[in-house]
């Protein structure tokens, strides 16, 4: 018998209206938003400042009541317990009591979601290996970094072992070791049949793990889709550096893509395939030789800046 699956985040119209004290009109965060993320995959949540971000998340936490439309998670209305309970959650700026350790807030936090003493050490045990914690867990969290905080913050998520994570902004504050670790626990978390759904403005870090992205404009999902997709669309150049080439005549010879010259050899650069064939076939009639022919394609910054004019 074949087991039916269901989307681990669905919205349908989802609405936010920001009013302001006395009543008057205010401002639109979301404008009908229609997402859906499957189950066991990663999707990243992309948008400038104030695009509207931060305001889904916590509506899909609960933490917000939308204006307009619903959402589901695991098939279960936001609004339901059990739709809560399968949520794993890590705010951009979390907050912990100062006076706990490590150790402390995640027995904490595993407390509240219903795990006995002994679960909750088990937790901490996993975790704390997973996400470097071991050698801080009996530390005051009062004095620790930006970093800490962000690692403590990711195993509270982690804790009870929700299906979906919400994570907003994982990678701040980070150092680079720091999001390497957490690019690896995301990825580990996919492994093990989990959906991770977060924001970021690190958009090298989501072009390595996400499986999909979406990019949010003032409150309106103006693309969705997986990143071979979204990417492969367009070739914005063709780099070429050709080796062999008597002095001074790359430049001579090719001033029209001639761009350089370094120890690699003579650099050249197109903009359309079929004239990056033409000129290797000139620079190899002169006696030179390719060394590099590389199609230069639409990195994810890229795409997304794109985006944000094609949108204004």
């Amino acid at each position: 018998m074949e087991i039916q699956r269901v989307n681990a985040i669905v919205t349908h119209g989802l609405t936010k209206t920001y009013t302001s004290h006395i009543g008057r009109s205010g401002m639109r965060a979301l404008d009908g938003l229609d997402l859906t993320v499957a189950e066991n995959e990663v999707f990243g949540f992309l948008g400038r400042n104030g695009a509207g971000k931060t305001t889904t998340i916590k509506i899909l936490c609960s933490l917000l009541h939308p204006t307009g439309g619903r959402a589901e998670i695991m098939g279960r209305d936001i609004r339901l317990r059990e739709a809560r309970r399968a949520i794993g959650f890590l705010p951009e700026n979390p907050y912990f009591y100062e006076y706990l350790t490590p150790r402390e807030t995640l027995h904490f936090y595993g407390r509240l979601s219903g795990l006995d003493t002994s679960a909750c050490g088990r937790e901490w045990d996993k975790l704390s290996k997973l996400l470097d914690l071991t050698e801080i867990g009996d530390q005051r969290i009062r004095g620790f970094s930006k970093g800490m905080r962000q690692r403590v913050g990711c195993a509270v998520a982690l804790v009870g072992d929700p299906p979906v994570l919400i994570l907003d902004e994982p990678m701040s504050g980070l150092d680079p070791l720091g999001r390497r670790m957490v690019r690896e626990v995301i990825l580990r978390m996919r492994d093990e049949g989990k959906t991770v759904f977060f924001s970021s403005h690190l958009l090298s870090d989501v072009e390595q793990i996400c499986d999909r992205v979406g990019v949010l404009v003032q409150g309106k999902l103006t693309v969705s889709g997986r990143l071979n997709e979204l990417l492969t669309r367009r070739i914005d150049r063709i780099e070429i550096i050709a080796t062999g080439l008597t002095e001074g005549a790359a430049a001579a010879e090719f001033a029209e893509a001639f761009e350089r010259h370094s120890e690699d050899g003579d650099h050249f650069s197109v903009t359309e395939i079929g004239a990056a064939n033409r000129l290797v076939e000139r620079i190899l009639a002169k006696g030179g030789r390719l060394f590099l022919f590389n199609p230069m394609r639409e990195s994810l910054e890229e795409y997304f800046m794109r985006q944000q004019e094609e949108s204004r």
